[in-house]
């Protein structure tokens, strides 16, 4: 059993130990010499669960922690995980994310793609809303033309890029067109873009709906009973829910904000919090053996990167992208910042993620790529080429668990070898959030941590970012065959014709670098000792998992 203070120093490295590590020695006893993809720490060695325990009967409250207070309910501006876990079990989509990331029918009980520019809904009849109001196809006609508002300014408004209608065709059926072939436009239909809220309560709360103040009206197993600034939200359970099997067995759920990962790890430890989702990594071990509960690994979509937030600086020349990730001892990263609960990866998707793709399909995909091992004297030398030596990189982290401070100091002391200037800075969780829907705080940053999961069974939903002008093409990356490649993946409606070109676009981002990978981890969950019946699967973030939690 490890103690808090050999925690501690793992959890607050020095910058003369990242430096080390950015120089390529192995921190940690125990690590190997593996190739990546391997787990390059015995400890490490996790099982992937499909499912805990079923719950023995309902259970009246469940407490739950959460990183940071959700920045909106509302599903259009649903962007992150704090964001998606709550309104998951509140709001309904048009299909279901399953926790082996395949989609079935959800409200919308079938769907069909009659012709290449269209996609039919039949609208699941005596649906309720939470204020006993009924669904109608009307409601699914509003809701999902709030994407394509600009006043409401959807962060998800390119996935209804090629849309030119939506339409109610029939009494309970709603027909979305398009201008031309959208292989992915279904297949977001279970996350965010899918979700369903009352027409009427869109159009009375307007600009307000969502927030704290107007909160939301959906169909899912848990209604919002409040939100209180600060603090947290508690969720209660709805009676009057439409699926049977997901009929909540929590009378309520409450969630609480605890930015300060070793204060969410004390409340595990203690029981005061009863689940938490993303456990810091430099507490698993603890929590294992502290006897209140387990850490559960299950399937995730998920891939640690730096995110390259600015390509009109040093790093919009690929060679330096290049040279950082030769100068990082990715394995050292992930011992020092996992505690080796991660493997090295050189792509920016996991293999998870190309869900009904051939086998062979889908080790072509990923053979091949270059893995940036680490090599000092050729990162210099990328350096030396680019004319780049002495000039500024700002990175950017936050404490919400303590391996993105990490790599963000391991990046520091690996631009510092190679002759860059670099500057840190640490933000709350709220305003590192802030980075990924708003380009003004963005600005004058280069480089900041992503734990990347895709929100639907394709790589493209990753891919499809990386086009120019894409709204999360944070960095302004560019490039011309990448575009052609991915917009023609995107026509193509065959699984894997479509992974095939997919495929093409990986290997660009591979030798081009917009985002530098670094390793994919398992998704984690805590239960306490009081409750179970919970897939620890990426899905949590738009599957009602906590309809599932009941007592142990």
């Amino acid at each position: 059993m490890r103690t808090m203070t050999k925690q501690n120093r793992k959890g607050k490295l020095s910058l003369a130990t990242v430096a080390a590590l950015a120089a390529g020695s192995m921190l940690l006893a125990g690590c190997s010499g593996s190739g990546a993809g391997q787990a390059t720490k015995d400890p490490a060695h996790f099982t992937i669960t499909a499912n805990s325990d079923k719950p023995s009967g309902p259970i009246d409250s469940i407490t739950w922690a959460i990183y940071a207070e959700p920045a909106s309910l509302d599903y259009t501006h649903a962007f992150d995980y704090p964001d998606n876990q709550v309104l998951a079990n509140v709001c309904d989509s048009l299909l279901r994310w399953n926790s082996d990331l395949s989609l079935s029918p959800g409200l919308a009980e079938k769907y069909s793609n009659p012709t290449p520019t269209t996609w039919v809904y039949e609208i699941r009849p005596g649906v309720k809303f939470h204020d006993g109001t009924t669904l109608e196809a009307k409601d699914v006609v509003a809701s999902l033309e709030r994407h394509i508002n600009p006043e409401v300014g959807s962060y998800w408004a390119a996935v209804y890029q090629d849309v030119k209608s939506i339409k109610q065709t029939g009494p309970m059926e709603v027909t979305v067109t398009t201008t031309k072939p959208d292989s992915q436009f279904n297949t977001y239909m279970g996350a965010s873009p899918g979700t369903i809220e009352s027409a009427a309560t869109l159009a009375k709360d307007g600009a307000n709906y969502g927030n704290p103040s107007a909160g939301v009206n959906c169909t899912g197993p848990f209604s919002l009973a409040s939100w209180n600034s600060g603090t947290g939200i508690t969720l209660k359970k709805f009676n009057d829910y439409w699926d049977p099997a997901l009929t909540a067995k929590a009378d309520q759920v409450k969630f609480v904000f605890l930015p300060d990962s070793n204060a969410r790890v004390n409340a595990l430890k203690s029981g005061e919090v009863d689940g938490s989702w993303q456990v810091p990594s430099n507490a698993i071990d603890q929590l294992q053996a502290s006897g209140q509960g387990k850490v559960l690994f299950g399937t995730n979509t998920a891939v640690v990167s730096e995110i390259v937030g600015n390509t009109e600086g040093v790093l919009g020349d690929p060679r330096v992208r290049q040279a950082l990730l030769m100068a990082l001892d990715r394995k050292g990263l992930v011992q020092a910042a996992e505690q080796g609960y991660a493997t090295v990866t050189n792509a920016l998707t996991t293999k998870s993620s190309w869900v009904g793709v051939n086998a062979d399909v889908l080790d072509k995909a990923f053979s091949g790529l270059k893995s940036y091992d680490y090599d000092l004297p050729a990162a210099k030398k990328l350096i030396a080429d680019a004319g780049a030596a002495g000039k500024p990189v700002t990175i950017v982290s936050s404490n919400i668990t303590p391996g993105m401070a990490i790599t963000a100091q391991a990046f520091g002391a690996a631009a510092t070898s190679l002759g860059l200037k670099p500057t840190l800075q640490t933000v709350s969780p709220d305003k590192y959030t802030s980075l990924f829907t708003d380009p003004a705080a963005r600005k004058g940053i280069d480089l900041f941590t992503t734990s990347w999961y895709t929100s639907s069974p394709d790589p493209l939903d990753m891919y499809g970012v990386l086009r120019t002008g894409d709204f999360s093409n944070y960095g302004n990356w560019s490039n011309k065959e990448f575009d052609t490649v991915i917009n023609s993946a995107i026509e193509t409606m065959d699984v894997n014709e479509r992974a095939a070109k997919t495929a093409q676009g990986q290997k660009i981002t591979n030798d081009q670098l917009p985002w530098l990978p670094l390793y994919e981890t398992p998704n984690t969950v805590w239960l306490g000792k009081k409750i179970t019946g919970l897939a620890p699967s990426v899905n949590f973030l738009y599957y009602p998992w906590a309809a599932t939690l009941g007592a142990k």
